[in-house]
């Protein structure tokens, strides 16, 4: 066993490092004054493209957020290289209070939500009536997410070329959600492109959609100057395009003020996330009616006063109708 003696200054002594590091620790963060707003138009492995002004940003999250996530539709603070050259990156140090946020889990038994875009305006349903063929229990999904993130929902249906819209609209029209009927005609030659348009001026609209029913391809003729790649194959077996939008991405409007957020092609959109007293807030006409339910009551019940309510007159019966249809949504899944 080797000794040292009293002053033992050789080079091949171990010494144990600190445990809580070199540098004393402190709870105070910079407050960097000096940073610049920027709005997240993508984030990919770890790079995230912003606007800052009238240029593009690459940035990477500063340790200092931690776990705090940055998605598409932030607003940021950023320091560093903001110049938008080849091979420049800049920190996000900050990410601001977001006014609306859409989320979903993998399923209704997933924990983890998974935030889709932040300060969004409006979400655009995007379904093809025909080829693939559409899921109203993915709308009836949609819808809800929509109403708990407090954003306004938009129908959007395409290939009416294929099929008719009349049988599903019924199914939306109590619920007074607005919608769009695009054939691919219309599509490819443009005459739908200042229809569609007009409903998404002066807003953030995020477009959400199985793949192959034509979201990407609105979205091109929407901002034909980024051209994103469209998918090529419907599987005539499953009825399910490829997936060929693989990150969320913000685009400007061309013409008019506004941007449209394409996000990738989904195939569940779990609720588990929901809180169901949130829903009801999108039925103003039957949100009153609630104050005599049972507590925790899931207005599907025999004690449940918006029968009543409905009873009175207060409200169109097919209203509540549509409410229990989405709230049951939790409980279905997705192809049932």
């Amino acid at each position: 066993m080797r000794r040292y003696g009293k002053n033992p200054d050789e080079d091949d002594i171990r010494i144990r490092p600190n445990r809580k590091g070199n540098r004393p620790r402190t709870h105070t963060r910079p407050k960097h004054e000096d940073a610049v707003e920027g709005f997240v138009l993508t984030v990919d492995r770890g790079r995230i493209t912003c606007l800052v002004e009238d240029r593009t940003v690459v940035a990477m999250k500063a340790r200092e957020l931690g776990r705090k996530s940055v998605v598409v539709g932030d607003r940021v603070a950023i320091v560093g290289d903001l110049t938008g050259d080849k091979d420049t990156l800049a920190r996000i140090v900050r990410v601001e209070p977001r006014r609306s946020v859409l989320r979903r889990t993998a399923d209704d038994d997933d924990p983890f939500e998974r935030v889709v875009v932040a300060n969004a305006d409006q979400l655009a349903i995007v379904t093809a009536l025909a080829d693939p063929e559409p899921r109203p229990r993915m709308i009836d999904r949609c819808l809800v997410a929509a109403y708990d993130a407090g954003l306004d929902p938009l129908l959007v249906l395409t290939k009416s070329d294929l099929a008719p819209a009349d049988q599903l609209l019924a199914s939306y029209r109590p619920l007074g959600v607005p919608y769009l009927v695009t054939s691919r005609e219309e599509l490819e030659s443009g005459a739908a492109t200042e229809l569609v348009r007009k409903h998404l001026e002066d807003k953030v609209t995020a477009f959400v959609g199985h793949s192959g029913v034509g979201k990407t391809t609105l979205v091109n003729t929407l901002v034909p100057e980024e051209r994103r790649r469209t998918t090529g194959h419907v599987n005539a077996v499953t009825g399910r395009g490829r997936h060929t939008t693989t990150s969320a991405l913000a685009l400007p409007l061309t013409g008019v003020r506004g941007w449209v957020i394409d996000t990738p092609g989904v195939r569940s959109f779990g609720l588990n996330h929901v809180d169901p007293s949130r829903v009801i807030l999108a039925f103003p006409d039957l949100e009153p009616g609630t104050e005599a339910c049972p507590r925790g009551c899931s207005h599907d019940e025999p004690e449940c006063a918006l029968d009543q309510w409905v009873a009175d007159g207060h409200a169109d019966p097919a209203r509540l109708d549509s409410l229990r249809r989405l709230l049951a949504t939790r409980e279905r899944r997705e192809g049932d």
